[in-house]
């Protein structure tokens, strides 16, 4: 747990970072780093490895295999200790607090700063890897690609959409982003998926998300993953979170993923409000409509 990894962070050494950094500096060329090539990649002298070795095992910060050497590589509790080492030296979080939501590809927890925030780990790769690499084309060109790039890319690639995305669509602000971390602030309201919305008000929150996918649209961005599960949904309106897999209205296939985004959403809203989002409503027309942000609401798309 990151809660965990936050007290250890305060009782490692300078040199137990340097040794963290240099496996994680390893693991851009192999799987699994050479113990002889870690004193090269950390600074540290051979006997300072080994004692290092041992205090970062003690703290499952570091995994260890025999293979035709002996191997290790950073756990992902590792890389989190890194990202948080350099989120506290900028300043940017005081404290980790309770898990907000814990998922598959990522982990989210509150942060004390000036204000709460929340702090986002993408864990993409790390126990499904080949599915993952396969499945995100910031990979698609490396032949040999860790957990901890794709996981690392993932972040980078959210970071950098919420960056052009806010505050002009509603998305979480972006405040620091650090390997395979983001601190943003904290969304308000609840997860569409388990929001309770009079039926009379679906069609009204179905248009918000439309129209915010819409000005994304018109910024460059495809979300490329919409569902149910990331929109919150308040009194002030609603926000689209999630979006490691965005990608460029310039890509090849971004209408082609902006019709999947639309598909998924009716799809969820005819399930659960069926009077409200008849079936009459086509995919393809209210596709169009984003795009061009010419819709006035979905009703309008109704035959």
């Amino acid at each position: 747990m990151v809660q965990n990894v936050a007290s250890v962070v305060a009782d490692l050494e300078p040199e137990d970072f340097y040794l963290l950094s240099g496996i994680e500096q390893g693991m851009r060329f192999s799987r699994w780093v050479n113990r002889e090539k870690i004193p090269e990649y950390s600074g540290l002298t051979p006997e300072e490895v080994a004692y290092r070795l041992d205090r970062c095992m003690q703290r499952d910060l570091v995994t260890r295999k025999t293979i035709q050497y002996e191997g290790y590589q950073l756990e992902f509790e590792g890389y989190d200790a890194l990202a948080l080492r350099a989120f506290s030296e900028r300043d940017t979080i005081e404290a980790v607090g309770a898990p907000l939501g814990v998922g598959k590809e990522s982990d989210v927890y509150e942060v004390q700063s000036y204000k709460p925030l929340a702090l986002k780990f993408h864990r993409e790769g790390y126990t499904n890897f080949r599915k993952v690499s396969r499945g995100r084309d910031y990979t698609a060109d490396h032949r040999h690609v860790s957990w901890l790039y794709t996981a690392r890319k993932a972040a980078e690639r959210e970071y950098e959409a919420l960056s052009e995305l806010f505050p002009v669509v509603s998305v979480p602000r972006p405040v620091d982003h650090n390997r395979h971390a983001i601190v943003m602030d904290k969304l308000d309201g609840v997860e569409l998926a388990r929001a309770k919305l009079d039926p009379s008000q679906a069609v009204g929150v179905l248009d918000l998300i439309l129209r915010e996918i819409a000005t994304a649209y018109g910024a460059g961005f495809v979300h490329a993953d919409m569902s149910e599960y990331n929109v919150s949904v308040s009194e002030g309106g609603v926000t689209i979170f999630d979006w490691p897999q965005a990608v460029s209205t310039e890509h090849d296939n971004a209408r082609e993923l902006l019709e999947r985004d639309v598909k998924n959403l009716l799809g969820y809203f005819r399930r659960k409000y069926p009077t409200d989002t008849p079936e009459s409503i086509d995919v393809g027309d209210v596709t169009t409509a984003v795009a061009e942000s010419s819709f006035d609401t979905v009703r309008a798309h109704a035959k």
